[in-house]
């Protein structure tokens, strides 16, 4: 695979020689598939990091200028029902949801060392991502999740463990999961209530999200977490 992912190539490296074409691309040997190898994270790094459109700007301060008519009125309909973008992930037995906008980073697992007199169930440590070293925590243990004492059904037959990497209001923060699904879509009416719970403190509401394409496909009921509390309670417990 090429080594840099630029405007000419990031379309064709996975498409035409990795696990989405011929699967020809020698690199699969070692990462089994595109979503593990470093020119695939460059490439979507690459895709977050591009520069808006050059009248993006433009046109949303001439919408939010508008005085409120009846046409404002629908728009703002339209934005309380338009879709919200999360990342889905696994911990223990329950999936989790936040705002894709607070995800910075996901890489592979790494060693955690404990901070002496400091460490607990919350915070494990720090962790070294790209260099930096960052705060660790447990999420499972902030929001009270029983451990999986049986087998647990995935996704895929071949699971890995990914270290997250969320980013909100110059705070950053770490944590494992067991298993990654990646980005979503969804309605914000889709949101229902969510039932009483050990979660439930940091859980905006519920929605049912079916991995599959196939209708017979189970479908799952996914926690959306309130990050704004959960970044003020790491920041309350931890710092």
């Amino acid at each position: 695979m090429n080594s840099i992912a630029t405007p000419l190539n990031i379309e064709r490296c996975w498409n035409f020689i990795g696990i989405e074409g011929d699967r020809s691309c020698p690199q699969l040997a070692t990462y089994t598939h595109c979503r593990n190898c470093p020119v695939y994270s460059t490439a979507g790094r690459y895709l977050l990091e591009r520069s808006i459109p050059e009248d993006y700007r433009h046109q949303w301060t001439e919408l939010l200028a508008k005085s409120r008519t009846d046409e404002n009125s629908q728009i703002s309909h339209a934005l309380r029902t338009t879709q919200m973008t999360v990342v889905i992930f696994r911990l223990q037995r329950e999936w989790l949801a936040l705002s894709a906008q607070i995800f910075k980073e996901i890489s592979p697992a790494s060693v955690v060392h404990t901070i002496p007199h400091r460490s607990n169930q919350i915070l494990r440590g720090l962790v070294s991502i790209r260099g930096e070293l960052r705060l660790c925590i447990s999420l499972s243990d902030l929001l009270n999740l029983e451990a999986a004492d049986t087998a647990v059904q995935t996704l895929s037959p071949v699971v890995y463990s990914r270290m997250v990497v969320l980013e909100k209001a110059d705070k950053t923060w770490v944590f494992g999961v067991d298993e990654l699904y990646g980005v979503h879509r969804f309605h914000r009416d889709e949101l229902q209530d969510p039932p009483k719970s050990l979660t439930q403190t940091y859980t905006k509401g519920l929605f049912h999200w079916q991995p599959g394409r196939s209708q017979m496909e189970r479908s799952h009921s996914v926690s959306y977490l309130d990050d704004e509390l959960l970044f003020t309670t790491l920041a309350r417990k931890v710092l």
